[in-house]
């Protein structure tokens, strides 16, 4: 066999073969967990209450939330219990 015939007998990769190989599935489940993770906060930014959506109808949303409401993802001082979550209701 000569050198061409050994090289055009050599196949050419799939491209599945070269998107989905097995070491860069970690990859992949990292950054997909990544997008996902930055999509949901961007989405819960975008929800708090000193965002203002509708500014005719509800110009000033932050004077509608009562002193007990909680507004952060996570309460860090131990014994500070709010009554209530924020949740947006208009926009």
């Amino acid at each position: 066999m000569s050198a061409a015939a050994a090289h055009a007998a050599k196949k050419a990769p799939t491209v599945f073969q070269t998107w989905f190989r097995v070491e860069v599935i970690p990859i992949y489940a990292v950054l997909g967990v990544a997008c996902g993770g930055a999509g949901w906060y961007v989405t819960r930014l975008a929800r708090g209450p000193d965002v203002t959506w509708d500014r005719k109808n509800n110009p000033h949303p932050w004077v509608h939330i009562d002193q007990q409401t909680q507004l952060k993802l996570m309460t860090v001082k131990e014994g500070q219990g709010f009554t209530k979550t924020y949740s947006r209701d208009r926009l």
